[in-house]
């Protein structure tokens, strides 16, 4: 199979012939039908975040089941299924309590370096988040994926897997925004876009974007904001001023030092920010010790804190009933070996979300 392989940080990735394993005991083999360019994906392109290589990259898939191994039963040959890097082993103390997102049973959940999927030129070659979906096959537990029954192009049932999964998660899991709230947020990447579009769902009275980019505010107030704002070092103060004391929650979408402080100064008493974006490993963020007396919280979000199982079939009827704009978020559609212009574009701004279509 054809798979995007990045060599070392820092290089733009080549199109390779990678071997695929036949799937093993509870995996499946995927045919990748789409996979959207995400940011986080950059962070490890970059080297903000170390990873073994060579590595095939990406997490936000779908495709159709074309084989299963030994003891699977929750999907079989030609389902049509979304991906996700959450994978759940069911038994831990996390999923027993309802916390799924933050399984790390090595069980179903290899950490980066022991998974053995896929080989290039003889060597074992590295997946990513148990996935890589940057190739046409992918090979994984069953506990990684969920069906998709309902008629939904997959190149946007892709961004369900990722982007749009978290930024949902993010306002109806993590912080649980209340109706009537005043929400801002920080950074209108897919992920910021999905959280404006989830705040709208979950009945926020304001929805406040930020962004440098204003191809992307303009998008915002497709996804539901009812204000936009270039971010500049005068944000949190701006915020202040138009809510007359601060927003109830507030959500960084970008992983940078200074919105996630501007997020946390930006909020009313009581308030809560949610720190969505991947921060760099090292940065170390700095907020006003006195803040806290007025019960401001900052807490932390990883993929949403999602149940997807429950979470995705859920954003697919949404979509259906025109609640979740999913269409607007794709900027374009490329082909594989279109992947390292896809990802200038993103560095370069004025695009939402590109995606890999394998068909096409």
């Amino acid at each position: 199979m054809k798979a995007a392989v990045l060599h070392a940080p820092g290089q733009a990735m080549t199109i390779e012939d990678v071997e695929v394993d036949k799937p093993q005991r509870r995996e499946v083999l995927i045919r990748t039908s789409a996979a959207g360019l995400c940011h986080s994906d950059l962070h490890f392109m970059d080297g903000k975040y170390p990873h073994p290589v060579p590595v095939v990259l990406g997490h936000e898939s779908a495709g159709v089941v074309e084989a299963v191994g030994e003891d699977v039963t929750y999907v079989k040959p030609g389902d049509r299924v979304i991906t996700c890097l959450s994978l759940f082993c069911g038994h831990c103390e996390f999923c027993l309590t309802g916390h799924m997102s933050l399984c790390q049973s090595p069980e179903v959940k290899l950490p980066p370096g022991k998974a053995k999927r896929l080989r290039w030129r003889g060597e074992n070659l590295h997946q990513f988040l148990n996935l890589s979906s940057f190739a046409e096959q992918i090979v994984t537990h069953e506990n990684a994926v969920v069906k998709v029954d309902r008629d939904i192009g997959m190149d946007l049932a892709a961004l369900i897997g990722c982007g749009v999964v978290t930024g949902y998660g993010a306002v109806v899991h993590t912080a649980k925004v209340e109706p009537g709230s005043i929400v801002a947020v920080l950074g209108c990447g897919g992920i910021g876009l999905a959280t404006v579009n989830a705040a709208q769902i979950a009945g926020a009275g304001r929805i406040i974007a930020i962004d440098v980019d204003p191809f992307k505010l303009e998008l915002a107030r497709q996804f539901g904001a009812t204000d936009t704002l270039i971010g500049d070092a005068n944000t949190a103060k701006q915020v202040m001023e138009m809510t007359k004391g601060g927003v109830h929650y507030s959500f960084e979408c970008v992983g940078l030092k200074q919105t996630t402080e501007q997020s946390f100064s930006m909020l009313r008493q009581g308030g809560t920010a949610t720190v969505v974006g991947m921060i760099p490993v090292g940065v170390k963020i700095e907020l006003m010790g006195s803040d806290f007396l007025r019960e401001r919280r900052i807490q932390g979000c990883m993929m949403g804190s999602n149940r997807f199982r429950l979470d995705m079939p859920r954003l697919v009827d949404f979509y259906l009933q025109g609640r979740l704009h999913l269409d607007q978020m794709v900027s374009g559609r490329l082909k594989l070996n279109q992947i390292n212009e896809g990802f200038d574009a993103m560095k370069r701004g004025g695009v939402a979300r590109n995606v890999i279509v394998f068909d096409q």
